[in-house]
């Protein structure tokens, strides 16, 4: 009796399901042209050129933020110059991503392994990204490994001047100007010290080894003695750099410091003995001011002993104590006039006259 029912009732539910199932498979295509009306050129383009990227990956890019294009290029290019893109132990999308993501330059650390592979130098890509990663220009690094390139000693450009000075032990001053060629050294490109420490570490070494030398003459005969006696040290220990050679460009004669350092000690040796005699006539003026003031109080003095000599005098003779000393003649004067000198009113004076 509800067998009919039953089977309308079985038949809804394989109805239900078959409509699922078809909106799942339009959907999924729909999907499936979405992506490759997007992603299908780029997808094509690695299958063609065996760049091993999937579709998958090209769609999972997008929501990374992370660019296909450059990465299926990048994937291109190892495998057109030959270098290992397996999946597992090789250049993968993934550690392409990932360095992409870590801020990473893709495109010029593909480069910079392309053009070691091709110069036979060992280069892989952990090595490569550390090095682009660590703000150092990894292509410019293995091109200046292939290529050395120079570097001017001083460097004009950083420190405004063209030659470095130096003195012999003569006291001549040599003006040089050197050229320092160098190729980078990839083993200790990260951490290793930048063109700066290599100009300044041949920069000393010129100026050390100039003044070693007895005379200006002997550096001048024989120019390449300084500069391999530079390069024998060892400049570039622990830099991103290996020394090739190092170069005399130029070499002129300067001042003679030394000349000009004994006329400055003179002129200062000078300038002290004129201060001590100065000191010392400082010193005379005041004796003389001091013996000229002496001089003055002993003639002021003197004025007030001979001030007091009429007074000691009048003293003496109202004392009785000074005589007046008379020739003969005044004597016999003065006797004959004490008899006959009488006072008029008929006293006689007597006068005493004392004499010798």
């Amino acid at each position: 009796m509800f067998e009919p029912f039953a089977l309308l009732a079985a038949f809804d539910v394989w109805g239900n399901l078959l409509m699922a199932g078809i909106a799942v498979a339009v959907l999924f295509g729909v999907v499936i042209v979405a992506a490759m009306g997007r992603y299908g050129m780029l997808w094509l383009q690695a299958y063609m050129c065996g760049a091993d990227v999937s579709l998958m990956s090209l769609i999972g890019m997008s929501f990374r933020q992370v660019q296909p294009g450059m990465i299926v290029t990048a994937k291109i290019m190892g495998h057109q110059a030959g270098l290992n893109i397996d999946r597992q132990r090789g250049m993968s999308t993934a550690r392409l991503e990932a360095h992409f993501l870590a801020g990473g330059d893709v495109t010029r650390v593909l480069r910079a392994i392309i053009a070691a592979h091709r110069a036979g130098i060992d280069l892989d890509f952990d090595r490569a990204a550390a090095v682009d990663l660590a703000g150092r220009d990894v292509l410019d690094a293995v091109r200046t490994s292939v290529s050395p390139k120079v570097i001017d000693c001083p460097e004009p450009q950083r420190s405004g001047r063209t030659t470095l000075s130096a003195v012999a032990k003569n006291g001549i001053e040599l003006r040089i100007h050197v050229r320092v060629t160098v190729r980078t050294n990839l083993l200790q490109l990260i951490g290793g010290a930048t063109e700066e420490t290599i100009i300044a570490r041949v920069g000393q070494g010129i100026v050390s080894a100039i003044g070693s030398a007895e005379t200006h003459m002997e550096v001048l005969a024989m120019p390449d003695s300084i500069s391999k006696g530079v390069l024998e040290r060892g400049l570039d220990a622990n830099t991103a750099f290996e020394i090739v050679s190092i170069d005399i460009a130029d070499i002129d004669v300067g001042e003679n410091i030394g000349a000009r350092l004994q006329t400055d000690q003179a002129e200062a040796d000078m300038r002290m003995a004129q201060a001590r005699a100065e000191v010392r006539r400082a010193d005379a003026v005041a004796r003389q001011q001091e013996m000229t003031a002496r001089v003055t109080q002993s003639r002021a003095a003197l004025v007030l002993a001979e001030a007091e000599i009429p007074a000691a005098i009048a003293t003496a003779f109202r004392a009785g104590q000074f005589h007046a000393r008379r020739s003969p003649v005044q004597r016999a004067e003065r006797f004959e006039e004490g008899f006959s000198l009488i006072d008029r009113t008929g006293r006689q004076s007597q006068v005493q006259v004392v004499g010798r």
